[in-house]
């Protein structure tokens, strides 16, 4: 590393031309890579209800629908705004009364049930099916145009509505979460720095990091919104350490020099920069790593794209920062500040003399803390993480009141089924709670309306070669127990019939994404754990060490993520599932940092307390400057962002970060006074060292009484 470093050094005006150069093609990769805004595609691929998907759209060429109303207009005027829709391009049909009887025919003829499912007071509605998937970019532009051809008494519901508004929203509030998460950290860098123009160096040299990763996404395909909106200010907050390090290490190597070799001594700060950072990034790529063990592949795409940004983060740390730096040297010098954030000198002696009563406090919040974090409140109606405004909320909010309908979705019958089963099944799934309508091929004939009546496109388009196409609409809400328990009802009855009969739409989805979250998330915590676990012991070759860091980085997580149950604040799903990994990955390096200088000062003949109380003096503004940059990269976000989904992360997020930087400074020096004599005993290389006897035992009769 110290010959790469001086290659570094050498050829710094080619690499910063070179890091320049690959911004165009990056660039290009970023604009050419698509983003999908709907997360229910990221379920797997071999679950029933994604195979019915397919079905769909493989046969009956409905890869998705919405529920469109219209109020307050005259027949013959709803047949002539469904005219107009039917003409934008991508909608396939537009299921109306008058899809099933000529308008001259009174609607009265229908069935009551049908009757209902299209109308109520002044309001009807319509079945608008598109000919491509949900999230599909021709799907997004047809709600576009609808609603261009549509007035305001009109609405529209379902997801497809849902992912055109959240794609609308993501593209106009992205640009604003990087420029807050910037703006943010140049404030941090302001206090902590000792040069004006420095901060922009580290963000500048960052932002090209983030430009390589967002570009090389192009090699996946797409990428999801979230990580679109996230990856940024995550792969910000996540690495702007490294920059930190890299300029006080190259100060340091200054001073050795009396600012003689500031060649050489960049040289020496990219080795020192490097081996430090190496164990640091890796456990904030483990944390990534783990999520891509969710079989949900939403953490895949973000596990992959983070990683893959810690990496360019690691690089450019060591690489483009120092050749700007040895670059515009002197106008850097020019800048030069006394540091605005004071020494620490008292507060770390009041830490390590009340070490009892932070201990205390560790144990006394353990316990609510865990209950907390296992009882907190989520949501999966992806409606609930879109502000009230948008369209798309209005319009379900719209059927709601109208029809008393919350939610639609589909069965899928064989077609051979015979016509005494079929019937008696429908029976059985109208009465099934919840049910309002049951609509399809043999449930729009009433007893006056011979089957020869039904016009022949709308029957291929209930029917295809191989199934029937059942329509279910209900009053329950989409991801609430009321539905999955119809939703598992409704799957019996027709199984009991055809046990090739599928169960398909966004709410059966929403069910699917409920269990297997569940299960992703005690997998993605085992997996970053054992990770962050294997790091540790091999970093510190201790056997005590990584159960003590472990629990006290879980212990902030418990804490944070236990927090919204105490408030009564519902978040999304996805935050109990990739919170816990993401902090523990980019929190345990201020554990790391704090420990490697305890266990130094303890090699060097220091007792546990005067190592301990050098460890906090030395580390403690290291850790503050780490947290406060990690916060600085997400708070402004979970501040600003009208999609919940964003806004929750980043606010836990950045919470998360504020937790783990006090519980490391509070509790971990308690841990090393308390099991001192244990880590000693189980960490290599440590042999020789003293250490008092009744390590345990003496704090519990000295101490424990004291805090009663």
């Amino acid at each position: 590393m110290k010959k790469l470093s001086k290659v570094i050094v050498k050829l710094r005006y080619i690499i910063l031309i070179l890091a320049f150069a690959l911004l165009v093609p990056s660039a290009i990769g970023y604009f050419n890579t698509r983003v999908n805004y709907d997360i229910l595609t990221y379920l797997p691929k071999d679950i029933e209800t994604m195979k019915g998907q397919d079905i769909l759209l493989d046969q009956f060429g409905t890869g998705s629908f919405v529920l469109y109303v219209a109020e307050g207009m005259e027949e013959k005027d709803v047949a002539k705004l469904k005219s107009n829709i039917e003409n934008v391009d991508h909608v396939a049909k537009v299921l109306w009364y008058d899809s099933v009887m000529d308008l001259s025919v009174p609607m009265t003829m229908l069935p009551k049930d049908v009757y209902d499912a299209f109308n109520s007071g002044d309001a009807t509605m319509m079945f608008v099916i598109f000919d491509e998937g949900t999230s599909a970019d021709a799907t997004m532009d047809a709600i576009e145009d609808i609603r261009k051809v549509s007035n305001k008494q009109c609405f529209m519901s379902g997801m497809s509505a849902i992912v055109t508004d959240t794609k609308n929203l993501a593209m106009a509030e992205t640009p604003i979460y990087v420029g807050i998460a910037v703006l943010l950290a140049v404030i941090v860098l302001s206090l902590t720095m000792d040069s004006y123009l420095i901060p922009l160096f580290f963000l500048l040299s960052i932002g090209m990091a983030i430009v390589y990763n967002m570009g090389t996404n192009v090699f996946k395909g797409e990428i999801s919104f979230i990580t679109q909106s996230l990856s940024a200010v995550l792969q910000l907050g996540v690495t702007l350490d490294y920059s930190i390090f890299l300029w006080h290490s190259y100060e340091e190597e200054l001073e050795k020099t009396g600012n003689k070799d500031k060649k050489e001594a960049m040289a020496n700060a990219i080795t020192a920069t490097f081996q430090s950072v190496i164990g640091s990034s890796i456990t904030t790529v483990a944390g990534f790593v783990a999520l891509c063990f969710m079989s949900f592949t939403l953490g895949l795409d973000l596990g992959v794209v983070m990683a893959k940004g810690v990496v360019f983060g690691v690089i450019g740390c060591v690489t483009i920062l120092p050749s700007m730096i040895l670059v515009f040297d002197k106008v850097i010098e020019k800048t030069r500040h006394k540091p605005l954030m004071p020494e620490f000198t008292r507060l770390p002696k009041a830490i390590a003399k009340f070490y009892p009563v932070f201990f205390a406090v560790f144990l006394a919040l353990l316990v609510p803390a865990i209950y907390g974090n296992e009882h907190a409140n989520v949501y999966y109606d992806l409606t609930q993480t879109l502000p009230d405004k948008l369209e798309s909320v209005q319009g379900a909010n719209e059927v709601d009141a109208k029809f008393d309908m919350n939610s639609a979705y589909m069965l899928l019958i064989d077609k051979n089924l015979d016509e005494a089963s079929t019937q008696q099944m429908i029976k059985e799934l109208k009465n099934t709670d919840g049910i309002l309508t049951v609509l399809g091929a043999d449930t729009v004939l009433g007893p006056s309306i011979p089957r020869e009546f039904i016009p022949e496109d709308l029957l291929s388009d209930l029917e295809s070669d191989d199934w029937k196409l059942i329509l279910l609409t209900t009053d329950y809400k989409i991801a609430s127990d009321e539905i999955n328990d119809q939703i598992a009802k409704v799957d019996k009855i027709v199984k009991s019939y055809d046990p090739k009969a599928m169960v398909v739409g966004e709410a059966p989805c929403t069910k699917d994404l409920i269990n297997i979250t569940a299960h992703d998330f005690k997998v993605v915590n085992a997996v970053s754990i054992g990770l962050v676990f294997l790091i540790i012991a091999c970093v510190l070759k201790s056997v005590s060490l990584p159960f003590i860091l472990v629990a006290v980085i879980e212990f902030a997580i418990f804490v944070n993520m236990g927090l919204p149950y105490y408030t009564g604040t519902t978040i999304p799903f996805i935050s109990s599932v990739v919170i816990g990994t993401i902090q523990l990955g980019a929190t345990v390096d201020y554990a790391i940092l704090m420990t490697t200088r305890y266990l130094s000062e303890r090699k060097n003949g220091h007792d546990k307390k005067e190592a301990t109380l050098i460890s906090l003096s030395t580390g403690m503004k290291s850790v503050i400057v780490s947290a406060l940059s990690f916060f600085a990269a997400t708070f402004g976000v979970g501040i600003i962002s009208s999609i919940d989904m964003i806004g929750s992360l980043c606010n836990l997020m950045a919470r998360g970060a504020i937790v783990s930087m006090f519980t490391v400074l509070l509790v971990l020096p308690a841990m090393y006074m308390i099991f001192d004599r244990l880590i000693i005993k189980t960490t290599f290389g440590m042999k020789g060292v003293d250490v008092p006897k009744g390590h345990i035992h003496e704090f519990i009769h000295n101490h424990m009484h004291r805090i009663a």
